[in-house]
């Protein structure tokens, strides 16, 4: 009797599996290219760690934002169309005014927005703010 010979099928060297692996290769390297339109936000420039700057108390000027939204610079109430004139004001006669905000954490976001945007506008350089 004479016994034949049977090949065994391979399996085929582009199956799947490999196919899987060059396509995830793929999709992360199209991830890592990829441009991305990020919001930037409010850019501002920190101090840099080697040179400190040093405020003087009386170049501070203070105002506060409300829980309700309301304005209120050096204890008064101040509508933010007279925001940007008053601190026009104080920054003709300080020039290296410090500008303060204290921010109620149940302040309307909006508001925030509104008066850091007259801020820089003015170009006030020393900007300073905390959450209360």
């Amino acid at each position: 009797m004479i016994k034949r010979l049977t090949r065994r099928n391979l399996e085929d060297a582009g199956s799947s599996g490999s196919l899987n692996d060059l396509s995830f290769l793929l999709i992360i390297f199209f991830i890592v290219i990829a441009g991305f339109n990020v919001n930037k936000g409010f850019l501002m420039n920190l101090p840099s760690k080697e040179k400190p700057i040093v405020v003087n108390t009386e170049d501070i000027l203070k105002c506060s934002l409300t829980a309700d939204g309301k304005i209120l610079m050096e204890g008064r109430e101040t509508p933010l169309a007279e925001l940007s004139s008053r601190v026009d004001a104080k920054l003709k006669s300080w020039p290296n005014l410090t500008f303060l905000l204290t921010i109620d954490s149940e302040c309307p976001y909006q508001n925030v927005v509104n008066v850091i945007s007259t801020i820089r506008k003015l170009k006030v350089e020393n900007f300073s703010f905390r959450m209360e």
